[in-house]
């Protein structure tokens, strides 16, 4: 497998190939919603470790499971852990998250799920695991992130908004309660193309709708709440 190393701000590397990249949807779950500085955190879905990353980039030195079904995946996270001390609070896990027991101890999950249940399929099974359901469905996530937090956890995702009744419908069966939504524009005059939502587990019913993340200003930057985002965090 060939890959290759990107740095994030603070200096925290996270190998990446061809196959197992990261994009702007991780950077938003990852500014979303962080762990406090010794929280247990649970990355599910984690891919290449981006938002574990990411949140030890931040200042996140809990403990912290990493779980990604997908070998080549799960490797990169290890081969970054390996090469920096600073990360030996990270746990990465390659299994599937459906042979999760969860020891309902996490304070914080976190999830970049497949979005598609439908449509054209990559003929590359990795590239088609990352985008396509299949062995890790919606709801197959929620139930997994439900077994792993303690009551009044935290579990924070992303989605396509086509998607938002039914992760709606799959929280409330895994007993997480939605409690903040933001949605994700491209510019404000446009739809929005993502959501970011955290739920509470056993907690009563009680949503904010916090204001929209704008990618972009009106002359086509990087909007200045982006750029707040990706240095710290909202």
């Amino acid at each position: 497998m060939e890959f290759t190393r990107e740095v994030l701000r603070h200096g925290t590397g996270v190998y990446v190939s061809g196959r197992h990249r990261f994009g702007a949807d991780a950077m938003l779950l990852s500014g979303f919603a962080r762990p406090r500085r010794a929280e247990r955190a649970v990355d599910l879905c984690s891919g290449c470790g981006i938002v574990t990353l990411r949140w030890h980039d931040l200042g996140h030195r809990g403990p912290c499971l990493a779980v990604e079904k997908e070998p080549e995946a799960a490797a990169l996270l290890a081969r970054a852990v390996a090469e920096d001390p600073e990360l030996g609070h990270i746990r990465p896990l390659c299994a599937d998250l459906n042979d999760l027991a969860g020891d309902g101890l996490a304070h914080l999950a976190a999830a970049n799920p497949p979005y598609f249940s439908g449509g054209l399929v990559s003929p590359d099974p990795v590239r088609a695991a990352a985008r396509h359901e299949g062995g890790c469905t919606l709801e197959q996530v929620a139930a997994a992130a439900a077994r792993c937090l303690r009551d009044g956890g935290r579990f924070a995702l992303c989605h396509r908004p086509e998607q938002l009744a039914r992760v709606f419908a799959a929280l409330a069966a895994a007993r997480l309660e939605p409690k903040r939504l933001v949605f994700v524009k491209q510019r404000a005059q446009d739809a929005p193309w993502l959501f970011l939502l955290e739920a509470q587990k056993n907690r009563r019913p009680g949503l904010r709708l916090a204001p929209d993340v704008l990618m972009e200003d009106a002359g086509g930057r990087p909007s200045a709440q982006l750029q707040k985002i990706y240095r710290e965090g909202m």
